[in-house]
């Protein structure tokens, strides 16, 4: 059976140094796990400028640090199978602002909010033994996004909710034509809740966290 994991990372390498979730702790897991394939959060489009030129660095800040610094790294280093499951459109992406249709005021009252959110996720990282990889941190983070959706439905269905299911179907894609390997999804944290719910019903052995 195809055994799958997920693996919640955050991008900024700040916060990673702050709450001890460092690209040596990435890296030790990813060798635990011994994967076959990744399937990562990058855009397909970045994924093949980096295969014709791998000093290209993506743009609009994807995709993340820690593929550049580890994880394409690791692929051509131990021949790991790369698969770009990333979603989103550049062109439309600004017009669907989670705060869109709001007074300035409110802007900033609810930005307030969304930090709040933010800080009382971060003060989970000592939940589990990865950060931000604990039901704790998920299910706080669901409720971010619920909140989120409540505020403006409309950008949470094109930004979160359609994103996370193109970037889970890729994933699920490639299960399907990969059975029996070993194949990790790596996503920034935030996503994590949601992939578990979704890959928890497909006939894999799914691990997470991964400790």
């Amino acid at each position: 059976m195809t055994t799958v994991g997920i693996l919640g990372t955050i991008h900024n390498n700040d916060l990673r140094d702050k709450y001890r979730c460092t690209l040596d702790l990435y890296r030790e897991i990813i060798m635990e796990f011994n994967p076959d394939i990744i399937c990562g959060e990058v855009h397909p489009q970045s994924w093949r400028r980096y295969l014709e030129n791998k000093n290209e660095r993506g743009y609009w800040g994807e995709p993340a640090s820690e593929y550049w610094e580890l994880i394409f790294p690791l692929c051509d280093e131990y021949s790991i199978e790369f698969v770009p499951i990333d979603w989103f459109e550049l062109d439309v992406w600004n017009n669907f602002a989670p705060f869109d249709g709001f007074t300035n005021e409110e802007k900033i009252e609810l930005e307030k909010m969304d930090d709040k959110w933010f800080s009382k996720q971060m003060n989970t990282h000592s939940c589990g033994q990865i950060p931000f990889n604990s039901k704790e941190f998920d299910d706080l983070t669901k409720l971010k996004y619920e909140w989120l959706f409540q505020i403006n439905p409309v950008s949470q269905n094109f930004r979160w909710i359609v994103r996370n299911q193109i970037m889970i179907q890729r994933a699920i894609n490639s299960i399907k034509a990969n059975p029996d390997k070993r194949i990790l999804c790596i996503i920034g944290a935030d996503h994590n809740y949601f992939f578990f719910e979704e890959l928890i019903k497909e006939a894999i052995t799914l691990k997470y966290p991964l400790r």
